[in-house]
């Protein structure tokens, strides 16, 4: 029986073929919070160069990109699933994954949240009429909290027992019909100041910050995106209360305005078709510009634009 040639002498395979198989069709399961950090979240993802959209109804938002399957969680849960190898990665805060225990890869910080890019606090709080002081107070009183396992190591470490019940929310209202105190997060503090509250302590500090799982880790691929991710999401974060700044300067006044900028920021100078003028520009933050712009113009500025930044990458 004759055989052909093709069969005799099978096509050489490309060597990065099978490697190549392996890489069609990865993702990147990632977890997103829903609830007030949801649209922080996806505006910090827009600027690094992801749009996500979800309907009002659905926990599976899509983006605009194929390796990245995203699904949205509760916060609370992320750390968990992180650390159970369910998702690879997620955003959460600080505060989720000191009270959940989970053992997770810490990518970065990423300092934003509901209102402003200040750390939120999980604090201890009373009424004002309270009698309560100091954590050694506590004894023997009702404490409610959505921190449950944070609380009660809290109160551990200070020697103190109290009853710990777990709260779904509202807890501002409890105090002091329900129990004696609550611990809670805040921000501003405005909403325990509104119920008549006061803080007792801090237990904890938080911002949001990009976790990892062991298994996505040990991934080459997996981590390669996470470590992008990581790249694009600070760069976005860096660029948030910056703006850039461009300027004309006669020549002969070049000092005398290069010398109202901030020290160490040194501006990109190039020359215009007139020899006798100068264009600059400068990066700075928002706040620096507000004072600037004007003294720049009465030294002999013209021509001042500032424009927003989506990423600064250091």
């Amino acid at each position: 029986m004759l055989c052909d040639e093709e069969h005799l002498h099978p096509p050489a395979q490309d060597p990065n073929h099978d490697e190549s198989s392996k890489l069609l069709g990865m993702k990147l399961k990632l977890g997103l919070p829903k609830g007030s950090l949801q649209e922080a979240t996806f505006s910090l993802f827009q600027k690094a160069g992801y749009s996500f959209k979800v309907s009002s109804r659905s926990y599976q938002p899509v983006v605009d990109d194929e390796t990245i399957e995203p699904i949205l969680l509760r916060p609370q849960e992320i750390p968990k699933y992180i650390e159970q190898g369910v998702i690879d990665a997620g955003l959460t805060g600080k505060d989720w994954i000191a009270d959940s225990g989970a053992v997770v890869h810490e990518i970065c910080e990423l300092r934003y949240s509901k209102l402003t890019s200040n750390p939120i606090r999980v604090v201890l709080a009373v009424h004002n009429d309270s009698p309560v002081h100091s954590v050694k107070d506590l004894e023997g009183k009702r404490i409610a909290s959505e921190y449950e396992r944070l609380t009660r190591r809290y109160l551990e470490e200070h020697g103190v027992k109290a009853s710990v019940e777990f709260s779904w929310g509202a807890d501002e209202v409890k105090v002091p019909t329900l129990v004696d105190a609550i611990v809670v997060n805040t921000e501003t503090g405005n909403s325990l100041r509104a119920h008549n509250l006061r803080i007792v302590d801090t237990l904890l500090t938080s911002t949001t910050r990009l976790v990892a799982s062991d298994a996505a880790m040990q991934d080459e691929w997996k981590r390669t995106k996470i470590e992008s991710l990581e790249i694009l999401l600070t760069g976005a974060m860096n660029a948030t209360k910056l703006v850039g700044l461009k300027m004309n300067m006669p020549k002969d006044k070049q000092e005398e305005i290069l010398s109202l900028l901030p020290s160490l920021k040194n501006p990109t100078l190039s020359t215009l078709t007139d020899p006798a003028w100068l264009a600059a520009e400068v990066i700075l933050s928002e706040m620096e510009v507000r004072e600037l712009i004007p003294a720049l113009k009465r030294a002999g500025a013209t021509g001042l634009v500032e424009y927003p930044l989506n990423k600064v990458i250091y």
